[in-house]
């Protein structure tokens, strides 16, 4: 599992927990950015985090901005994103389990640090769980021709 990581200006500290939290587990990650609490326009790291998993570069995304709001908007306008804005561990596991969920999205101004970290944690520790749930995240994809 190899997982990219980005937020804006309102996220940083949020997103370098879960960083720590990543290290702590020895994940497999990027982080690329921001660096500073300069402000920095949410869609481009957004993008940047959803076109890498859309392409199959990283297996999982995380996305983090003030509410996920933004990040999860941008995110799900790229073919083969399945971006959830997760704000509880069980929001989190019903994303991956049940919609195959591919990036996590969550706001800083919401979640705190140790719930940040719960999420993420809970989407991580999470699989699909496919069968009858197959067939709808298929249909997500169908959608996705469609639009």
């Amino acid at each position: 599992m190899k997982i990219i990581l980005a937020s804006d200006h309102a996220g940083l500290e949020l997103r370098q927990e879960l960083v720590s939290a990543l290290r702590e587990r020895g994940v497999d990650f990027d982080d690329v950015g921001p660096t500073s609490r300069d402000s920095v326009d949410y869609p481009d790291f957004a993008t940047k985090v959803a076109r890498a998993v859309a392409k199959g570069e990283y297996t999982l995304g995380v996305l983090v901005c003030g509410t996920g709001i933004g990040m999860s908007i941008v995110a799900n306008k790229h073919r083969g994103v399945r971006a959830a804005l997760c704000t509880t561990e069980f929001e989190a596991r019903m994303a991956r389990a049940h919609n195959d969920a591919n990036v996590l999205c969550v706001g800083q101004r919401v979640v705190g640090a140790g719930v940040g970290r719960s999420i993420l944690e809970a989407f991580l520790a999470t699989p699909f769980e496919g069968g009858r749930h197959e067939k709808r995240v298929q249909k997500i994809r169908e959608a996705e021709l469609e639009g």
